[in-house]
């Protein structure tokens, strides 16, 4: 038999036969995360510059002598772009202490984090890092100094900002310690958070001082909840 009829056969044969792929190419595609819509992706962005813009702006003053168009300029934004995402400025100043506050609930969890095995050294820990940062943040400076400008949006306004800190800080600490009932978890975080702020609006003493004694008030609490 010739090579060209070798060949025509075995052209015929390939054409009767099912096509096979690669097992990279039958393998089922992997399952992607559903993606953020670019409307809520943008508003995110946004958001995020103008709060980054206010901080830069506490930096150089108090509250008081920022105004809306400064925090604008800062984000590279127009003032009519910031006032369509945040109808005044109060509406603008509470979002940032909410958003400041998260800030503040991430650095305590790594706090948290690199001492599982301690509770107590953990809340220590924690605490101390809060109030350290807490001193050289510009947002409790603009609370705490001058007219206190924004001190409602952390006390007598702040029931948001103390919620969210406080249910968030609730999950970092059952994540960590699971024995801890709910209740517990719940008490000992909202206590965390009021005790917080009121320590950073009215500081007494040294952070270390501060983070020790809070750490030797609440250690019976710490043990017996969480284990010690």
């Amino acid at each position: 038999m010739s090579v060209a009829t070798s060949t025509t056969r075995a052209r015929a044969s390939n054409r009767g036969a099912a096509p096979t792929r690669s097992s990279a190419s039958t393998a089922p595609p992997a399952s992607d995360p559903t993606p953020t819509p670019y409307a809520v992706a943008a508003r995110e962005l946004l958001r995020e510059t103008l709060f980054d813009g206010a901080r830069r702006e506490l930096e150089k003053r108090g509250w008081s002598e920022v105004t809306m168009a400064d925090v604008a300029a800062a984000a590279g934004v127009s003032r009519q772009t910031l006032y369509n995402e945040f109808g005044s400025r109060d509406e603008f100043a509470q979002a940032f202490a909410l958003r400041e506050a998260v800030r503040f609930v991430r650095a305590i969890e790594g706090a948290l984090d690199a001492h599982r095995d301690d509770p107590r050294q953990a809340l220590t820990a924690a605490f101390g890092l809060f109030l350290v940062a807490a001193a050289d943040d510009p947002l409790i400076r603009a609370a705490i100094g001058g007219a206190g400008e924004m001190l409602p949006f952390v006390t007598t306004q702040g029931q948001p900002l103390v919620q969210g800190a406080a249910e968030r800080l609730r999950v970092a600490i059952r994540e960590r310690w699971p024995r801890a009932s709910e209740h517990d978890g719940a008490l000992l975080a909202e206590c965390l958070v009021r005790l917080a702020i009121s320590y950073a609006t009215l500081p007494v003493g040294s952070a270390g001082m501060t983070a020790s004694s809070i750490t030797e008030l609440l250690g019976p609490y710490i043990d017996r909840a969480l284990g010690g």
